[in-house]
């Protein structure tokens, strides 16, 4: 592997010049305005103290600038590994504690070293096993969950739980307890925040600003929300009042350094740092994609996955928690004109500064405007339309998405993560082990062959001419074995069967066993086995095995040929 290909960032740094460097600059510092209240509430999310959030947006963003293939993602914390780093603590450790901190740092270090892992291994195509649809459910599910949980924090009472059920019991419990303060404090963000992501734009647009300057310039109103709560909590003392806020936040730069775990903390967050590494990544390779397509660049699958993990290790180093490409700061980042990742390592040096002279500024912030700002942030994860998109389109979709919210809303995100998993590779194997398989016929006048439920086709009793529409291996060779017999048992007057293969491009040793059983069992009954269009990799493969010199037809080049030669035989 050449160093360029391990290091993209060695490709855009050797023609960088000064007008790069202006665009990259004013992304940095428009990211670095949303970053700030986004790290704070992230951290409030996963249950760290405040000041590991904005640890966790320094060396990731580092790493991921040197490491990765999209020059518009911005990695970082987000909302639903937020949620599931909290949801894999709160079984053994209490938050607040050493122990769970450590838990945190523990998860981005497995999760880091798993991804590169897997980068390694070329695993990147890991996305096309797992259905968009039901991940999109469980995303939803998780940005209700996230949502509901932040709610104590606006209402200023106790709540808890990771599912829905015990959100809402224990929400419900405490609601005639809530703090009036609090709840205007909270609910005043929120409307600020959603009359800002409606009418910013727009008015910004009016004052004279480009509409891509508007645009970004808008999404950074969370930090506007956080220094008008915190300036009205501090000049009103509603801290004394009864309205919660971050306290105390250490200034200085994390240390670095890695303590070993234990192995029985290792063993009990494997599986979550699985699960957190999976999601991750799906999120950022889409975000990245989506972004990359805009500017024509290709985001490599494999390499994204070792820049994720470098993230993540650095994560953990410097005491941060599980981090990956987020939605809304790299689109930000993209909009405001980043062009390299260079804005990413500007908006790492700005987090830096604030975490160095910025956090003794931050003691009066209500811990509400935090709670505010993720609410708003987890509205666009919630996308019901997927329910009725699947519904229109494939049924067996729309039950997996179903059980996919049902599940992470009842039984909380790491089953609902788990159970999406399952359910995206059980879709696939479905749709693999039922393919499609057409009954094909002549169109008049031509040489082309098509469904005969869908066409005006010509066909002959005696001769049924198959076309299955997959490749055929294990999960499937039985399923046309089975189909083929059954046709055959309701039309007794075929004596030739004709498999056109133009949609098999392989083929494994198991379909290869089904079709000497087929063709031996069709000898048997008298009928003819021949094939048609076999693709070259597929044709060698029924070469060296011997299959051919037994089959009780031919092997013809086109559909064509095969059923012209066929009706020209005696029945």
């Amino acid at each position: 592997m050449k160093i360029a290909d391990l290091i993209p960032a060695l490709a855009w740094l050797r023609g960088y010049n000064k007008g790069q460097f202006a665009q990259d600059a004013t992304a940095a510092f428009i990211v670095t305005m949303l970053l700030i209240p986004q790290s704070l509430a992230y951290a409030m999310l996963a249950g760290v103290p405040p000041e590991v959030g904005l640890y966790a947006s320094i060396l990731p963003l580092v790493l991921y600038a040197l490491f990765g293939t999209s020059t518009s993602l911005s990695v970082g914390p987000v909302a639903v590994a937020s949620l599931m780093t909290a949801t894999s603590l709160g079984a053994i450790a209490e938050q607040g504690s050493a122990s769970y901190l450590t838990g945190a740092i523990t998860l981005a270090l497995l999760s880091g070293a798993i991804l590169i892992a897997m980068g390694a291994m070329k695993l990147g195509m890991i996305t096309q096993f797992l259905s968009h649809s039901v991940i999109s459910g469980f995303i939803s599910a998780s940005g209700i969950i996230i949502a509901l949980s932040q709610l104590k924090h606006v209402f200023g009472i106790q709540s808890e739980g990771d599912n829905l059920v015990t959100q809402l019991q224990t929400l419900f419990a405490s609601l005639g307890e809530f703090n009036l303060p609090t709840l205007v404090v909270g609910i005043s963000v929120v409307a600020f925040l959603l009359l800002a992501r409606r009418y910013a734009k727009p008015v910004l647009m009016a004052l004279g600003l480009s509409s891509n300057t508007a645009a970004s310039l808008a999404k950074t109103a969370p930090i506007l929300g956080v220094l008008l709560s915190l300036g009205v909590v501090f000049g009103y003392d509603l801290n004394a009042q009864g309205v919660a806020i971050t306290g105390h936040i250490p200034a200085g730069l994390p240390s670095l350094g890695v303590n070993l775990p234990s192995l029985e903390l290792i063993k009990s967050l494997a599986l979550p740092a699985l699960m957190i590494s999976i999601i991750g990544y799906v999120e950022s390779i889409s975000v990245g994609k989506t972004l990359g397509a805009k500017r024509r660049e290709k985001v490599k699958p494999n390499q994204e996955l070792i820049a994720l993990g470098a993230a993540n290790l650095a994560s953990g180093v410097s005491g941060g928690f599980p981090v990956t490409g987020g939605f809304s700061r790299s689109v930000v980042n993209f909009d405001a004109g980043a062009v390299t990742q260079l804005a990413s390592i500007m908006t790492a040096i700005g987090i830096m500064i604030a975490s160095l002279f910025l956090t003794p500024a931050l003691y009066y912030l209500p811990k509400a405007t935090l709670a505010a700002t993720i609410i708003v942030a987890v509205i666009t994860l919630v996308d019901v339309s997927i329910l009725k998109k699947t519904w229109d389109f494939s049924r067996s979709d729309f039950y997996a998405v179903l059980a996919t919210i049902v599940i992470t809303l009842v039984l909380g995100v790491e089953v609902g993560v788990a159970s999406g998993v399952i359910l995206s590779i059980v879709l696939h194997l479905h749709h693999s082990s039922t393919p499609h398989v057409a009954e094909v016929g002549l169109i008049a006048g031509t040489e082309h062959f098509r469904n005969v439920k869908r066409f005006e086709v010509e066909t002959l009793p005696r001769v049924l001419c198959l076309r299955p529409d997959e490749s055929l291996f294990f999960a499937n060779a039985a399923f046309l074995e089975d189909h083929i017999m059954a046709v055959l048992s309701e039309r007794r007057e075929v004596c030739h069967v004709i498999i056109q293969c133009s949609a098999v491009n392989d083929i494994d040793y198991s379909a290869l066993e089904m079709l000497e059983n087929l063709n031996a069992e069709l000898d048997a009954l008298g009928i003819t086995l021949s094939l048609s269009e076999v693709k070259g990799p597929v044709m060698d493969h029924l070469t060296c095995s011997g299959f051919l010199q037994h089959l009780t037809g031919k092997v013809y080049l086109s559909q064509f040929q095969a059923f012209k030669d066929v009706a020209q035989m005696n029945p």
